[in-house]
């Protein structure tokens, strides 16, 4: 399974945030690692625009290895939910780090998302 990795540098000292990507079988799993906040946000809307073209999605997005989200982060999850939900397809979430899981709670974006334990689930979730 080759995966394609795109790390988002809003300067070019060190890498905010790496946005890789793996197709298991008809559901596409995005890793996202670092910190989702207003400086890789564009970024990563742009990278999701750019997956989401074509058939209609069915996407895990792993977020065990992302550090931190912003409420710029949030909304890039929002409009990628939106999107897929548009093109009648499934999206869920795995491995949120107590930080990142606490960040959802207290905006109440762990009821607009499918949560799963991890990238098997979300797999699972959105067949």
């Amino acid at each position: 399974m080759g995966g394609m990795l795109t790390t988002i540098r809003p300067n070019n000292r060190e890498p905010m945030m790496d946005f890789a990507q793996e197709q298991a079988g008809d559901v596409l799993i995005v890793r996202l690692a670092g910190r989702l906040d207003s400086s890789a946000a564009p970024g990563a809307e742009q990278n999701f625009a750019g997956v989401l073209g074509g058939a209609t999605p069915h996407l895990a997005i792993d977020l065990s290895s992302l550090e931190y989200i912003s409420s710029a982060g949030l909304r890039v999850l929002l409009i990628v939910a939106k999107k897929v939900q548009q093109a009648q397809g499934k999206v869920a979430l795995c491995g949120l780090t107590p930080n990142v899981r606490e960040i959802f709670a207290i905006s109440g974006f762990d009821a607009i998302f499918s949560i799963q334990p991890d990238a098997a689930a979300a797999v699972a979730a959105v067949r």
